[in-house]
C-alpha cells in the first residue's frame, strides 16, 4: 500500500514553499565550488563533507550551513545552484517553488548583493522556459543579527524588488523574537511585499502570536509548537493561514524525536493549512518526495491525506488566482 501512496504521490503536481536555496548545496557541489574558487574548506573529500552533515539541533546545523556558504562565490556559482535545486524537484513533480535566499549571508562576507540575485533570478527564469516551472523569491533576513541589518539589506534590495515576491525572516529562532523585526517588515509591507517568517520552529507559541499580531505575516513557516495552545490553532484555522511544514527537517533538528511523533496529520485533522517541505534538502536528508515517503511511513496518511497536501501547497502559494485553480485541477485529474 505504500509503494502505491508513494507512486500517487510523485504523480501529484506539488508546490514547494519552505526551501533555502543555500540549504540545497550538496556535499559535491560544495567540494568543487571550492576547487573552483580557490576556497580553503576544512575537508578533503566529499566524504568528510557528507559527515560532517550530521548534527543534532539548529545552532549545530547553522554553522556548517555558514561554512559551506563561503563557497559560493561569483554569479555562476549560485546559477549553479539553483539550477541544481530545480533540476532535482522537477524529479519530484514540483511545479511551483517559492525559494528563499540569505543575502546577509553574503553580503557580510563580501559578496555582493547584485552578485547572488542575479545567478538565482537567471537560473529561475530558464526553469520557466525549460521546463515550464513557476518560481518566487523570498528574501530572508537573518534574525541573530540586528534590526538594522535588516534595513540595509532592504535599501540593498530595492533594484531588484520586481523580481523579489516577499521577505522572511530565518536563522536562530530562540532569543530572537519576531518583535525583533517589526519595523523593517512594516517598511517592507509598504513596499508592496508579501510577508512571511519561521516561527514556532523551536520558539515558544508567543513567536506565533507576535509574527501574527506584530508582523502580520501572510504564511507562517514551521508552526510546529503552535499545536501547544489550542486558541492559537483557532485562530490559524479561521485565518486559513499555510504553514509550511518540514518533516526530515524537524526530525534531523530535534524537533521531534521520532517521524511517528510528528504533527503534520494532527494538524490536517485540526483543519490546519499545513504543507510538506525540504527546507535544506541536503543537509536534512531529502527533497520533497523524501519528506512524503518519511510522513507516509510513519504517520498512516492516506489518499486524501495527501491530495489535500498537494493542493495546500498551491492554495498557500503567492501564485495568482488562476494559476492556482489551474493546479488544483490538475491535482483532481490524478487518480490514485
Amino acid at each position: 500500500m505504500t509503494t502505491d501512496l508513494l507512486a500517487f504521490a510523485r504523480q501529484l503536481p506539488k508546490a514547494e514553499l519552505h526551501l533555502h536555496i543555500e540549504g540545497s548545496l550538496e556535499p559535491e557541489m560544495l567540494f568543487n565550488l571550492a576547487k573552483r574558487n580557490n576556497v580553503d574548506i576544512p575537508f578533503k573529500s566529499v566524504e568528510e563533507i557528507r559527515n560532517a552533515y550530521q548534527f543534532s539541533n539548529l545552532q549545530d546545523f547553522l554553522d556548517i550551513y555558514y561554512q559551506g556558504m563561503s563557497v559560493l562565490q561569483t554569479e555562476e556559482d549560485f546559477f549553479d545552484l539553483t539550477m541544481a535545486y530545480l533540476n532535482r524537484s522537477r524529479a519530484d513533480n514540483v511545479r511551483h517553488a517559492e525559494i528563499f535566499f540569505d543575502p546577509q549571508g553574503h553580503t557580510e562576507r563580501g559578496v555582493p548583493f547584485n552578485i547572488a540575485i542575479s545567478g538565482i533570478i537567471t537560473a529561475l527564469s530558464m526553469a520557466k522556459v525549460q521546463f515550464g516551472m513557476t518560481t518566487k523569491l523570498i528574501m530572508c533576513f537573518l534574525r541573530h543579527l540586528p534590526e538594522g541589518a535588516a534595513f540595509e539589506t532592504l535599501k540593498e534590495a530595492e533594484p531588484w524588488l520586481d523580481h523579489i515576491e516577499a521577505v522572511g525572516l530565518d536563522s536562530s529562532e530562540v532569543g530572537h523574537p519576531p518583535s525583533k523585526f517589526e519595523n523593517v517588515f512594516k517598511a517592507a509591507r509598504e513596499q508592496g511585499l508579501k510577508l512571511v517568517a519561521h516561527a514556532g520552529e523551536e520558539g515558544p507559541p508567543d513567536y506565533v502570536y507576535e509574527a501574527l499580531e506584530l508582523l502580520k505575516i501572510d504564511r507562517l513557516d514551521h508552526g510546529n509548537r503552535a499545536l501547544e495552545d489550542e486558541k492559537l490553532v483557532q485562530r490559524l484555522v479561521g485565518a486559513n493561514m499555510t504553514l509550511t511544514v518540514c518533516p526530515l527537517s524537524n526530525l534531523k533538528l530535534g524537533v521531534v524525536k521520532d517521524m511517528r511523533q510528528h504533527p503534520l496529520k494532527k494538524m490536517l485533522d485540526l483543519g490546519l493549512c499545513a504543507t510538506v517541505n525540504s527546507d535544506d534538502p541536503s543537509y536534512f536528508g531529502g527533497y520533497m518526495m523524501d519528506n512524503f515517503e518519511a510522513v507516509i511511513d510513519a504517520l498512516d496518511l492516506d489518499e486524501s491525506h495527501i491530495r489535500t497536501l498537494a493542493k495546500n501547497s498551491f492554495t498557500g502559494s503567492f501564485l495568482p488566482e488562476g494559476q492556482k485553480r489551474a493546479q488544483l485541477a490538475a491535482i483532481d485529474m490524478v487518480s490514485a
